[in-house]
């Protein structure tokens, strides 16, 4: 093994790490960025039936994730464990990304309840996909600041693409809609979410196949050869939870879910109905993922300078000093939208950062505890931005609290309503989730010394 990790990242994994991730944003960038203006403005769902949706959904995730876990981990074939899940999968994510997005000619219960099934059916199509790739990282190198690299990789293929979509989704949506304003501006329909969703589900699963024939899983064999894998669904579970540094991960990751999903949910109110109209969507989501991309870039540097946990933090710092400006100045300046948008999008790079801590996490739970679930660890970070998105759900509520009103002006205390839930809400959770931190001790020396003692066969009860 030391020979194999003295050579430098492999170009094909970094471009094939990357491209999976690309996938993933292709597959849910609808969901995340327009599904509750959707489900509000075009299918006429109230904001409780919109929660009621949600709330089902993250139950049964609760069930639903950590056993596709379990199912990843135990995946024996000729492709690996996880790579089988990155070609399979992927058509039934898109067929039901594309129901997500469809209005059937229901009224009443049945098309809340409709709108539930696919929704939850999509969800368990991308656990299916995310928690696969995610847990490759671990079997594709065991190197922390080569998993660092990769995870890099990952959250510059979400830039890239993010930059992309930014650009072309809204468009392509109000291109196939036939609806317009009173002043005769676009406005996007019922066929126009259902065709963009159609267009960039079909350009998804290309992407994913690539990614599974580029990532071989390199240390897969190596890592479990001395693990026996037939513990219960139970006692998996409670060694997962014995690994004190992947639930401080797990809580931090939680609480930036919220800030960043809870402000993408709402987002587009705010550029509607603050800002000044959907012509702005592409300047302010466009400065966004630039600065995603921005940020992201400066990873591996700023890891290596301050460490993950400390960049992490300052990542955030960062982060909630951008909303914090947006909140102070509801302008349609497009100069001071995208400057402000780049500042506060420069701290979307610390995913990268968390799926770096991930992967010491695992090497610290086999030293610790002599498990290696990276299926099952996963999952609980799945799990946990999942559940950062049942707790946003009732932000639609919280609309409708401020006073908000579909397709019409809205009052100016509804105005500065959603300017507070867009912008300062999240800067305050930004600063709550470097509470969990403190308490993470793995830094790089650390970790070279545990997977030293793995590599010679030691554990925490040999000393």
């Amino acid at each position: 093994m030391n020979e194999t990790k003295s050579k430098g990242v492999s170009l094909q994994h970094l471009i094939g790490y990357g491209l999976g991730e690309v996938g993933c944003q292709l597959s849910w960038y609808m969901i995340n960025s327009y599904l509750n203006i959707f489900y509000t403005d075009i299918v006429g769902l109230s904001g409780a039936a919109i929660s009621a949706i949600v709330l089902i959904a993250r139950v049964w995730d609760t069930i639903n994730d950590p056993m596709m876990g379990q199912i990843a981990d135990r995946t024996k074939s000729r492709w690996g464990k996880f790579r089988p899940w990155l070609i399979f999968a992927p058509p039934f994510l898109a067929l039901f990304n594309v129901l997500t997005f469809t209005v059937f000619p229901v009224q009443g219960a049945l098309k809340a309840i409709l709108c539930a099934v696919c929704y939850i059916c999509a969800g368990m199509a991308y656990t299916a996909v995310s928690i696969s790739y995610q847990a490759l990282l671990n079997v594709i190198e065991v190197d922390s600041r080569k998993r660092q690299i990769l995870a890099t990789a990952r959250s510059t293929g979400a830039s890239v693409i993010g930059i992309i979509l930014s650009l072309v989704a809204m468009p392509l949506i109000l291109h196939f809609s036939s609806s317009f304003q009173p002043d005769g501006t676009p406005m996007a329909d019922g066929h126009g979410y259902f065709m963009g969703t159609l267009i960039i589900s079909l350009a998804m699963m290309p992407v994913f196949w690539l990614c599974a024939g580029m990532c071989k899983e390199t240390y897969g064999e190596e890592l479990h050869k001395d693990h026996v894998e037939n513990a219960g669904f139970l006692e998996n579970m409670k060694g997962l939870f014995q690994n004190d540094q992947l639930l401080m991960v797990v809580l931090a990751t939680v609480i930036g879910a919220i800030c960043v999903t809870g402000r993408y949910g709402i987002l587009v109110y705010h550029v509607i109905y603050v800002v000044g109209g959907p012509q702005y969507i592409a300047t302010m989501f466009t400065a966004m993922t630039v600065g995603q991309l921005c940020g992201t870039l400066t990873v591996p540097w700023g890891t290596r300078v301050f460490g993950k946990k400390k960049y992490m933090i300052i990542m955030n710092v960062v982060m909630a000093a951008g909303f914090i400006a947006l909140y102070l100045n509801p302008t349609n300046n497009p100069y001071f939208l995208i400057g402000a948008s780049f500042i506060g999008s420069l701290g979307f790079g610390a995913p990268a950062i968390c799926y770096g801590m991930v992967g010491d996490s695992l090497e610290y739970a086999d030293w610790k505890l002599g498990k290696r679930q990276e299926g099952l660890a996963a999952s609980l970070l799945s799990f946990g931005v999942k559940l950062a998105t049942a707790l946003c759900a009732p932000v639609v509520l919280l609309l409708e609290a401020v006073g908000y009103v579909p397709n019409v002006e809205q009052t100016e205390a509804a105005k500065h309503g959603i300017n507070f839930m867009v912008n300062m809400l999240p800067a305050i959770l930004a600063f709550v989730s470097c509470i969990p931190l403190i308490w993470y001790k793995l830094d790089d020396k650390r970790v070279s010394e545990i997977r030293a003692d793995l590599e010679a066969g030691k554990h925490a009860w040999d000393k």
